[in-house]
């Protein structure tokens, strides 16, 4: 008969406890990150990495590239139940860099699908989408699916030509920071005193534990309103309409199809297959194709947590500490062009 040691036993046992702790730990991450991530103020860079990080786009022959920013467009966007990813940031950008340098590439087909993301990385997605037709003279289109809202516009709107679906909703052009919560009132009650140690007096603004005071209000202001300007100015001139007639339709109101292309939004509304027929009719090259480029998945939010708890274990370090590291990454600010609803 087999012996199974106590230590065995334990081992076998361990699956349902760590589990338990990722189901744990991706509610606190959900939480900090739905409730937090609108409200985070970062001022890195997006792209990591060198083109050599990345393997060539395996294409041959004529082509336009369709790339795809679906969901939010930040560094990473993971999904949450599968191990798959959706915009790819460093990616997408090392990819449109090939095609600039590509003579088979005839044109640029960017499919969006997004209630937009951070300023700076949809800045760096909009930019590198300029360098492109700008040092190729090549068209770009793009097509609007379920929703192209605030940094999803925001990146498209240098395209020659908007196309959306009849079902899509657009616009919500401006910036938010998200929610600011004051939980000091709740602290006081329940007897709790907080205080920051700080160099200055508005060094640790926004934190909830502090409140918030009119100059820290008037700062955070000013943050948004020199990124609305921005994004104005890139829909005025992408859109060559003037910026007075777009700040009337910027107030970050969401738009139909149909009210978007009223309102000069965008070109024309077609389904998808109509589309990629225009594409390839607006190239006029026999023997170009569509190629989509795509990426390679990686883990999903809950293999990675999975995996880091185990990590932790087996360095003997605590999953109070993980937690505690969860928190203190996401309580920080961040400037967004991001809607806060979804078509769906």
């Amino acid at each position: 008969m087999e012996t199974i040691s106590i230590q065995q036993k334990k081992k076998k046992n361990k699956g349902p406890v760590i589990f338990a702790a990722v189901v744990a730990l991706t509610v606190i991450a959900l939480i900090l990150i739905f409730s937090l991530n609108g409200s985070r103020f970062t001022s890195g860079h997006g792209r990591k990495g060198t083109s050599d990080d990345y393997p060539p786009i395996n294409v041959s022959g004529k082509y336009v590239g369709e790339i795809f920013v679906n969901g939010v467009i930040s560094e990473q966007s993971e999904s949450i139940f599968s191990d798959s990813l959706t915009y790819q940031h460093g990616r997408t950008l090392d990819a449109i860099d090939q095609m600039i340098a590509d003579s088979n590439n005839k044109g640029l087909y960017i499919f969006v699908n997004s209630p937009g993301g951070s300023v700076s990385t949809s800045d760096e997605l909009y930019l590198k989408i300029k360098e492109y037709k700008d040092k190729t003279r090549r068209p770009v289109v793009a097509y609007f699916d379920n929703m192209a809202a605030s940094g999803g516009y925001y990146i498209s709107a240098i395209a020659d030509k908007i196309i959306a679906n009849r079902n899509c909703w657009t616009g919500s052009i401006g910036v938010t920071i998200g929610n600011m919560y004051d939980v000091t009132g709740l602290l006081e009650k329940m007897g709790i005193k907080a205080k920051a140690i700080t160099s200055g007096p508005n060094k640790a603004m926004g934190d909830p534990l502090s409140g918030l005071t009119e100059e820290q209000e008037e700062i955070f202001r000013g943050l948004v309103d020199e990124a609305y300007e921005q994004f104005v100015g890139i829909v005025a001139e992408g859109r060559h309409m003037d910026v007075e007639l777009v700040k009337k339709l910027a107030d970050g109101r969401i738009y139909t199809a149909r009210q978007g292309m009223e309102n000069h939004l965008i070109d024309d509304i077609m389904t998808e297959e109509e589309a990629d027929k225009y594409v390839l009719d607006m190239i006029g090259e026999k023997g170009v194709t569509i190629q989509d480029i795509k990426f390679k998945t990686e883990k999903g939010l809950f293999k990675s947590l999975y995996d880091l708890i185990d990590e932790k274990r087996k360095s003997g370090d605590s999953l109070e500490n993980l937690a505690r590291e969860i928190i203190a990454g996401e309580g920080k600010f961040s400037i967004s062009y991001l809607a806060p609803i979804d078509n769906h």
